[in-house]
């Protein structure tokens, strides 16, 4: 009966420990989703020297001027491997004969490796570039593009990090006759709204 009543005991205790345990609520929560946006610089290598072909379409060629820009990135994290990223980019100085080019860009995001403070992501993103080829022109347009990169961000503070790199490849499958690879990297600061 002793062993009974003692065995008894110990099964309520070890139950009751674990139904305890199971409502207590952690003291630290870490929240996954995040917003952050932020400006950026850059030097691309625009492909196009301002020439044309015997068919009248421009030549890709790379350019002597690497073009120079603005931009802003905002970034979207849903949970840790889920995140979104979108990009303008207006590369206006530094021009060769009048020649720009826009970048409005948007995709997933994952981060690759982390270590120390360091964020090292991959990046695959679509949408449209706009160019202008020259100043005596009014040729311009507007064209599908599809980009790779990656990039590292070091985080400063709790709201503050630094884009210490975003190296970016773009491929515009239409352009004119055949098709444009521009390339280029871009550094700049960000901001977690929340």
């Amino acid at each position: 009966m002793k062993r009974f009543v003692f065995s008894l005991i110990l099964i309520l205790l070890f139950g009751s420990a674990a139904w305890a345990r199971a409502q207590v609520v952690s003291a630290a929560t870490h929240r996954l989703f995040s917003l952050s946006a932020g400006g950026t610089v850059s030097v691309f290598q625009p492909k196009y020297e301002g020439n044309f072909g015997n068919d009248g379409y421009p030549m890709a060629e790379a350019s002597s001027n690497g073009l120079v820009g603005v931009g802003t990135f905002v970034d979207v994290k849903l949970t840790r491997w889920v995140q979104l990223e979108g990009e303008a980019r207006w590369q206006r100085f530094n021009q060769y004969q009048g020649i720009h080019q826009d970048n409005y860009l948007v995709g997933p995001r994952v981060p690759v490796f982390h270590f120390w403070k360091a964020t090292l992501y991959g990046k695959a993103l679509g949408g449209f570039s706009e160019m202008q080829f020259d100043t005596n022109s009014a040729d311009h347009g507007r064209f599908t593009t599809v980009a790779f990169g990656g990039g590292m961000d070091v985080k400063l503070t709790k709201r503050i990090s630094l884009r210490a790199f975003d190296a970016e490849y773009q491929y515009w499958p239409q352009w004119g006759s055949s098709t444009l690879s521009p390339y280029g990297v871009s550094a700049g600061i960000g901001y977690r709204i929340f």
